[in-house]
Formats: C-alpha cells, sequence, structure tokens
C-alpha cells in the first residue's frame, strides 16, 4: 500500500573530516563511568523462542514504587515486571507474532476516558500492538482495533518476508499521539498517529521517510554499508525529545539521526559509528561481511551496531553493541559528553550487546534519582550454560555526569 510522504531522502551524505571524528589513537573512549544494576528480571531463553529486547517504564501516577518495566523478548511476547525485577504478567505473542520494541503513552483519550498506553512494533504481523494500563496495578489489557493495517506491507506474502515494523517509540503532544517505527531490513520510518476506534485504538499513516543508503566519503568516494543480499542498513532504536519536536534514529551500521518527529525535513547525522566508511563485501561462504582497510572516517564513540535510544531530559542515551558501552549526548549541544559500561555487581552481572534501553529521570520507587533500564544481551545465569537475555534495572545516578 502506498503510504503519505512528507519527506525522503535518497541521496548521498557528504561528511566533513573533522565531522567525522575520526581518532589518531583508535576509535573508541576509554570508559568514564562504570555502574553495577540494582535488580534484573529472570532470563528468557532463545531455546524457548524468547529474546529480550527492548524495555519501557510506565511511573504509576500516585505511587512511584508501583511503577512498572515492561520488556518485549519477540516470539517470546511481552513482560511486566515489578521495580525489583519480579514478573508480574506475561503476554504471548501468539502465532505468528513477534514483538520486538515498546515504549508508553499517557494521557490518551480513549472511549470519552483518559488512559496509558503500551504499544510494541509486532514484527511478525507487521502492526503495532495496543495494550490499556491498569492505573492501579501496572498490569495490561489488550485494547487493538481488529483489523489494523500493515505498517510497511502491501500484501500477507510481503508481511511473510519480514521486511516489517521493527524499531518504535511513542509520545503524546496536546492530546494527540504519536508513533514512530522503522522498518526491518530496509531503511525507511513511518509516522503514525493513534485514533479511538469505538473504544480500541487505531492508526493512521501521517508521513514516512528513507535514511540514506550510500555516503560520500570526505575523500570523494562513496560508500554504502555492507548488508545481507536484499537487505539495506536498516534502523531500530528511536527516541523523541520531551517537546515532542525532534527524533533520533539509530541506524545500526552508521550512526545516529536528528530529524522533526514529523518527518517534514531531512535527517541530519549526529554521530557515526567506528566503522562509518569501512569497505566491506558479504561473503556468502562465511555468510558474512568481510570488512578492508579502514580509512579512518568513522565517529570515535560508537561501534557498530548502534542500537537503543532515550531522552532524560537534555541528554541522549545510547547503547553502543559492538563495544558494550553507552554513549551520552547533550541535546542542546549535539556533542558527546560521556560514555560509561554496565560492569559486574552485587546484584547482577553486567550488560553486553545491549539491543534497547530506556530511562526514566525523577524518583521511581528505590531508584530516587531515576532509572535506567538496559537489555543484557549476553546475560549468564549461574548453573546454566544456556544462550540467554534479560533486563538489568539501573540507579540513574550512577551514570550521570
Amino acid at each position: 500500500m502506498m503510504r503519505p510522504v512528507m519527506a525522503a531522502c535518497a541521496c548521498a551524505v557528504v561528511l566533513a573530516p573533522a565531522a567525522a571524528g575520526a581518532a589518531e589513537s583508535g576509535p573508541m573512549d576509554p570508559f568514564h563511568l562504570e555502574a553495577s544494576a540494582a535488580a534484573e528480571t529472570s532470563p528468557v531463553f532463545e531455546a524457548d523462542g524468547a529474546d529480550a529486547d527492548d524495555p519501557a517504564v510506565w511511573v504509576h501516577p500516585e505511587d512511584s514504587s508501583r511503577s512498572v518495566v515492561y520488556g518485549t523478548a519477540k516470539e517470546g511476547g511481552l513482560y511486566a515486571y515489578g521495580l525489583d525485577g519480579s514478573e508480574l504478567q506475561h503476554l504471548p505473542a501468539g502465532e505468528g507474532g513477534r514483538y520486538n520494541n515498546v515504549a508508553v503513552v499517557t494521557g490518551f483519550e480513549l472511549d470519552d476516558r483518559e488512559v496509558d498506553l503500551a504499544v510494541a512494533s509486532d514484527r511478525g504481523r507487521d502492526t503495532v500492538a495496543v495494550w490499556e494500563i491498569d492505573r492501579e496495578t501496572g498490569l495490561l489489557t489488550d485494547v487493538s482495533a481488529p483489523g489494523l493495517d500493515w505498517v510497511f506491507s502491501d500484501s500477507a506474502e510481503e508481511v511473510a518476508e519480514r521486511h516489517t515494523a521493527y524499531g518504535l517509540t511513542a509520545w503524546s503532544d496536546d492530546g494527540d499521539a504519536y508513533v514512530l517505527v522503522t522498518q526491518a531490513d530496509e531503511t525507511a520510518v513511518a509516522l503514525l498517529e493513534l485514533d479511538d476506534e469505538d473504544g480500541r485504538v487505531s492508526y493512521e499513516h501521517e508521513a514516512e521517510l528513507s535514511l540514506p543508503d550510500e555516503f560520500t566519503l570526505p575523500d570523494g568516494t562513496e560508500w554504502s554499508p555492507c548488508t545481507d543480499p536484499g537487505e539495506y542498513a536498516h534502523a531500530e532504536g528511536l527516541a523523541v525529545d520531551e517537546s515532542g519536536e525532534t527524533a533520533y534514529i539509530a541506524q545500526e551500521a552508521v550512526g545516529i539521526w536528528e530529524v522533526p518527529a514529523d518527518l517534514d525535513e531531512e535527517p541530519e547525522l549526529l554521530d557515526t559509528v567506528a566503522e562509518f566508511g569501512v569497505p566491506a563485501e558479504y561473503d556468502p561462504v562465511e555468510d558474512d561481511c568481510v570488512a578492508g582497510e579502514d580509512p579512518g572516517f568513522g565517529g570515535e564513540h560508537l561501534s557498530a551496531d548502534v542500537e537503543g535510544l532515550a531522552v532524560a531530559g537534555d541528554e541522549l542515551f545510547a547503547s553502543s553493541q559492538g563495544n558494550d558501552v553507552f554513549a551520552v549526548y547533550g541535546l542542546d549541544s549535539g556533542e558527546f559528553e560521556r560514555s560509561f559500561a554496565i560492569v559486574d555487581g552485587e546484584a547482577a552481572d553486567g550488560a553486553q550487546h545491549t539491543d534497547g534501553l530506556t530511562v526514566a529521570a525523577g524518583p521511581v520507587g528505590p531508584f530516587r534519582e531515576g532509572l535506567l533500564v538496559v537489555q543484557d544481551g549476553d546475560n549468564t545465569p549461574e548453573g546454566t550454560d544456556e544462550s540467554s537475555t534479560n533486563f538489568k534495572f539501573v540507579p540513574l545516578q550512577k551514570v550521570l555526569g
């Protein structure tokens, strides 16, 4: 199906050598901070078809100690957790479902009631799933309208190819609620507006853009990120500032983009991954990209893949999956401010290969200055060698500059 397009960019992007930010001593900064988690969730296991991916925090309006963390587990569904990491609710994805990213919307008008919502990208069905949050318990009830439109697909055959709804973020603006969604294995980003449809939640497509897939480097050569055949350099991590005006998009093999949240202008690069500009070719024997010599045009602070994004106040948090670092940028300046790592502590092991993250600023129960939740892509629970993932809960003050 055709989507209304307010802005599109299939252009080459030129980076000046200074903007590329290559460092003579090496591509990555040393850690500025190290922090440990105060709690963690139970692991989910790849053997069971579950893979923790992305978290969101709902802050209880009257008692922040009753706040709830939601976490996707792909084919494993969606979980709700207490602030001690205990499981409160599990919602299976169902046949064909795959919940990838999750976000919270507050103050949505539904059936003449003001409600809070949890929304998740369903990669398996190419839709956005919606639940009402019980304002007493934080538990979820499905309020998705029947027969939701596909976000990116034109047919059931295209849905089956999984170039579908992938990354997601959501926000409210003067009573209206919006969702940004990225497309798996493609460069598209779609803007949706949530609607009340007879007491259920549906959405309308408002705009769409395509991130660049080809770049002109400072030496004049052309470069595109290496991907598997038939795929492009997709994005997943998304965040919108507290004003609802500016969106940030993590294109995994490229870097972080800044763009108006209504997608009415072309995006601009905030920072690039260290591997930016490195020539690479897909090797079908190795089933992987084989890199050539680094020309030195990449950034200093991120290593591919750049994954989860979250905004807290005037700062942007990003997970740099390639080197297990989290980078923080000032939104006013657009400049890198610090980096940190989540390391082993008394309550939980550290976090590696992080996909999604979220930040809730201000008191959240025992997290008096705020809560950072990160996915741990390499959880190692004692007594098992099975591949597992989970979420770590980190006091925000441990990673503030």
